[in-house]
């Protein structure tokens, strides 16, 4: 309980903790003008009055709903990490859709501190976009760098597919979406030649990572992949992709699919 009044003490101001515990009902008798002793002096006493921890998690729920860090997505990923580390004792997990589940309970500090291991010290420096998490998040959680990759390759086929509302794969889908003289979508408006080779380049990177990355992947044994020290520069490379996806736009007039 000190652990975790500790760690939120930290996540706000104390007009933001104090609002939040008005909002949730919980009043602050402690007469503690530090955050974290204030917090810690009301979650004992809820949970000695109530003999559970409902009002604790309420507060937690708030107190960290994602709506909070808009903007600051890093900084909300660090303070979950940081909590699940408290919580793999009591068996909870907070998740990044701000919902609390249950998990096996950890035994030791080791374990607990494995378990929440983040991508961000994993891949330090680099930018995985939020499309290549959604896709491979628990792989990398495991240390499953191959199929990691694999699922965020797949991942970035079927956000093309989703996009453009077609049913094709691999270079096929490539060629249908991305075709210059009839595209269903464009990297940038293709009035000029310089925007008509950068649009045909981007086309043949997401080619190639479907040539290169996805398909060997598919066809060759875990035990035989030495892919581990790669895994970040392809998930780089298609985080760079998602990320031009991110502005692509529909062309209207474009063929029937």
């Amino acid at each position: 309980m000190e652990a975790l009044a500790r760690l939120l003490g930290e996540c706000g101001s104390g007009t933001d903790i104090s609002r939040v515990l008005r909002d949730r009902g919980l009043h602050d008798n402690s007469g503690e003008s530090t955050k974290w002793r204030r917090l810690y002096s009301i979650f004992l006493q809820s949970q000695q009055e109530h003999r559970c921890a409902n009002q604790v998690v309420d507060f937690v729920m708030t107190f960290l709903t994602p709506a909070r860090f808009v903007g600051r997505g890093e900084e909300f990923e660090s303070r979950r990490q940081e909590l699940n580390a408290i919580l793999a004792f009591s068996g909870l997990e907070y998740g990044s859709d701000g919902q609390f589940r249950r998990v096996e309970v950890a035994r030791t500090l080791g374990e607990a501190e494995a378990r929440v291991r983040t991508i961000k010290a994993k891949f330090q420096g680099r930018r995985i976009h939020p499309e290549v998490l959604k896709y491979c998040r628990a792989e990398l959680l495991e240390d499953n760098y191959f199929h990691a990759v694999f699922e965020a390759a797949k991942g970035l086929a079927e956000r093309i597919r989703s996009l453009a509302s077609v049913d094709a794969d691999g270079a096929t889908l490539v060629d249908l979406v991305f075709s210059v003289e009839r595209p269903l979508l464009a990297f940038n408006t293709l009035r000029t030649e310089t925007e008509k080779s950068e649009h045909k380049g981007y086309a043949a990177l997401l080619k190639g990572c479907f040539a290169a990355i996805r398909n060997p992947l598919a066809h060759e044994p875990k035990i035989l992949w030495q892919g581990e020290e790669d895994a970040a520069d392809y998930l780089s490379l298609i985080s760079l992709l998602h990320r031009k996806l991110d502005d692509c736009v529909r062309v209207t007039g474009s063929r029937a699919t």
